[in-house]
């Protein structure tokens, strides 16, 4: 393999007991329109059991796609075949493709001709389920250089990207192995912020992400220790790479919003107590990186959740979780000197608590009920200012008649 010219793509198959799925996997490697001769495949098998390594080797004896396979002890988790098959990598990008899932059959030709013409060092390919749910805000059309603090790619870390070898080469980027989740987003997020541009391919299912029929799929490995520590780690590398400020709170609602708010939504109310405390006291470092900017960011019932947790007001905590859990519908009021709207949630105003009456203030678009609320700049006038404001108009349209 290593005789053949340097091709524009290696995709890289990290496969565990991927028995059937690994199939039409290959296949669809197989079909690219970008040809057998611009490609490679460098395929992990970690340890497989169900014939997983053997289906490789005979993919790899009879395919035109250059392909090598790689065999070796179960290590645990999908770190650690990618991190073989960038050792052994040759193409200009990489594109790390799960053996559950597979390509829409332009996939590669149209990614590397976006990050050719871009020169962007990342790719994003529209993502359709199968039989699962699958981002979908990034993709609302294609762009060839997206803002990564103010678009929504920040909202889809996978791995399951285009990413220019020079650049893992020139970061040394590496996934991490010690962590059992949340891998990918470590290595995704530094190379958005590291590289040179990020580009969106959405007018094309470039990528197809399948649920398995038995459940085991690499995503849902981990409890919820190992996830704190994942959610703690992305939020220590925005920090590392982004000066405090409007950027990096921006950032910092990715980790905050998908990621320790699902540790603590109303399903944690049926946990037991000392689960419940535990968690609190996991999430405690993660207050360092809880700014009045980012929290400005955020929709009223999400930010008060996350101020309890940081705060560490556990009893709070449980009495708004258990208003969402009712679909209990806030109340919309004019607070303040300047008459801003705030969502009544419970301890609103209640200074034995605590929570700052800001934290119920509408700053971005937001909901009660059915009623869309949006952050108001200026107060409505009162009645008397609105009356006083309409006999002004009626007498200088009378001096004006005179």
């Amino acid at each position: 393999m290593n005789s053949q010219p340097e091709p524009d793509v290696t995709v890289i198959v990290g496969a565990y007991q991927a028995m059937p799925y690994l199939i039409r996997c290959l296949e669809s490697v197989e079909s690219q329109s970008l040809g057998a001769d611009r490609m490679e495949i460098v395929a992990i098998d970690d340890g497989s059991s169900d014939g997983t390594g053997e289906y490789l080797e005979e993919f790899a004896a009879t395919s035109k796609v250059p392909t090598r396979v790689v065999r070796q002890a179960n290590s645990g988790g999908p770190s650690g075949p990618r991190n073989v098959g960038l050792e052994l990598a040759r193409g200009r990008y990489v594109f790390f493709l799960d053996a559950d899932d597979h390509l829409g059959d332009e996939a590669l030709e149209r990614l590397v001709a976006m990050a050719d013409r871009a020169r962007t060092d990342v790719v994003l390919g529209k993502m359709e389920g199968v039989n699962r749910g699958v981002p979908r805000s990034m993709f609302g059309r294609t762009l060839e250089h997206a803002d990564v603090a103010t678009s929504m790619v920040i909202f889809t870390l996978s791995a399951q990207k285009l990413f220019r070898r020079e650049l893992i080469q020139r970061l040394g980027l590496r996934f991490d192995e010690s962590l059992t989740t949340g891998e990918d987003a470590l290595f995704t997020m530094e190379a958005y912020l590291c590289g040179n541009g990020v580009s969106v391919v959405a007018d094309y299912v470039c990528y197809y992400l399948v649920n398995r029929d038995d459940g085991n799929h690499a995503t849902r490995r981990g409890d919820y220790t190992a996830r704190f520590t994942a959610i703690h780690a992305l939020m220590d590398l925005i920090a590392r790479l982004v000066p405090p400020g409007a950027k990096r709170d921006q950032l910092m609602v990715r980790p905050f919003t998908v990621g320790l708010l699902q540790q603590f939504g109303p399903a944690l109310l049926k946990r037991p107590e000392s689960e419940q405390l535990h968690r609190m006291e996991l999430a405690a470092p993660m207050a360092a990186y809880w700014t009045r900017g980012l929290s400005d960011r955020i929709k009223v019932g999400e930010r008060l959740i996350l101020a309890c947790v940081v705060t560490g007001k556990l009893g709070p905590l449980k009495n708004i979780l258990e208003f969402v859990r009712a679909k209990t519908v806030p109340g919309v009021v004019r607070h303040g000197r300047a008459g801003q709207l705030h969502l009544v949630y419970p301890h609103f105003r209640d200074r034995l608590v605590g929570i700052p009456d800001h934290a119920y203030a509408v700053t971005v678009p937001d909901w009660s009920g059915s009623r869309r609320v949006m952050p108001s700049s200026k107060p409505r006038p009162s009645a008397a200012r609105r009356t006083a404001r309409k006999v002004r108009r009626r007498l200088r349209r009378i001096r004006a008649r005179r």
